[in-house]
């Protein structure tokens, strides 16, 4: 239910200048997506959701430059996410793998303790088993959702 509110949240500042916390409750309920101000409040910080005016001068939720840069470069770049024990690994295209990786490293995610690059694969190794499962979720959803 959370991912499906996360992707939910990211389409619709994405289809819509949201300006107000209480505009994006009303449009997930549109969507039929019930949840409260405090959730979403998590939310909008896990999502590292940010305001800034736009071209038209509005303030509305957006995705800050680099979580927005990581997630472009990933859809282009990679083409598989996989998991053992606490490394994860990104297959990527030829030659795409340290600008992706340098995305990777411009965002602060939680459980990451470094990555890694070479031409067409990245490394990433995670503090736990647990958190390499999660990332690689995350990951694979931003990219092949994307699609």
């Amino acid at each position: 239910m959370k991912n499906q509110r996360h992707e939910a949240i990211l389409e619709i500042i994405a289809e819509n200048a949201v300006t107000t916390q209480e505009m994006l409750i009303e449009l997930l309920a549109e969507r039929g997506i019930s949840t409260t101000q405090a959730t979403l409040s998590r939310d909008i910080q896990h999502l590292s959701l940010v305001k800034q005016r736009d071209e038209k001068g509005i303030n509305r939720y957006t995705l800050p430059a680099t979580v927005a840069e990581e997630k472009s470069i990933f859809e282009e770049a990679v083409t598989d996410v996989d998991y053992a024990l606490n490394i994860i690994v990104l297959k990527c295209r030829a030659g795409m793998a340290q600008g992706t990786c340098a995305a990777i490293d411009s965002v602060k995610h939680d459980g990451i303790v470094g990555t890694i690059a070479g031409d067409d694969t990245i490394f990433i190794l995670t503090r736990s088993e647990n958190d390499a499962k999660k990332i690689a979720k995350k990951f694979r959803s931003e990219i092949f959702n994307g699609k």
